[in-house]
């Protein structure tokens, strides 16, 4: 799943490229000031950008300046100037009022781009929570040192949130990308196996330390013990 921030003042236009970009292999991020972009960039693993450049407080250029500071993702711009584009340093631009069609073109474009190229960093082979860890390499898990025997479908939920620690994601969204099929009563299911990996990984399921539930948002994994 691609993480892709969507930045402009005007929330019509961060709902509409919302409802563009709609797809399961898209999980769509929002800033309204180039401020709250940079500070997206630098919390979440964000693989494009689309940034407005006419902002009050901190404008897209000054956060496409503070974004490069930390971070090689590509960037379009969101401009109804055609003549600024790629001279300002993004990687591409869109020219409002945009279509459907180019958006999705141009994104899809970047992020081919940022994969093929080598932009995007390569995950780790061996991830670790605490004393949780998976080599991806051997397709191996082990907790406190102790290996752990998992089923497929549970070993890649455990993969998705031990790469992403402290991210949300919601049985939906572990559902697609585990299943890779339409999240259709996805609750239940994604709740029974995160259950059997409570068991499997934590020394109280009830209390667990490294899997944790966000009421009426999803699951993470995280180290608080």
């Amino acid at each position: 799943m691609y993480n892709i921030l969507v930045c402009d003042d005007e929330r019509d236009i961060v709902n509409a490229l919302k409802i563009y970009l709609n797809d399961p292999e898209y999980r769509i991020l929002t800033a309204y000031s180039g401020r709250e972009a940079v500070e997206t960039v630098r919390r979440e693993d964000v693989h494009l950008c689309l940034l407005d450049i006419m902002m009050p407080d901190t404008d897209g250029i000054r956060a496409l300046s503070m974004i490069r500071e930390i971070s090689n993702v590509p960037v379009i711009f969101l401009t109804a100037k055609s003549e600024l584009g790629l001279n300002l340093g993004a990687d591409d631009y869109i020219t409002k009022p945009f279509s459907p069609l180019e958006v999705t073109a141009r994104v899809r474009s970047q992020l081919r781009r940022y994969v093929t190229l080598g932009g995007r960093a390569k995950e780790p082979e061996i991830s670790a929570v605490g004393g949780i860890e998976l080599d991806d390499r051997a397709k191996a898990v082990t907790c406190d040192g102790e290996p752990v025997s998992l089923t497929p479908i549970e070993y890649e939920i455990l993969k998705l949130l031990i790469t992403h620690p402290g991210q949300v994601f919601s049985p939906r969204e572990i559902y697609g990308q585990v299943w890779h099929e339409a999240p259709l009563g996805s609750d239940n299911t994604v709740a029974v196996h995160i259950r059997h990996l409570r068991e499997k990984l934590e020394i109280n399921p009830a209390e667990p330390r490294y899997l944790k539930v966000v009421w009426g948002q999803g699951y993470k994994m995280e180290d608080k013990r």
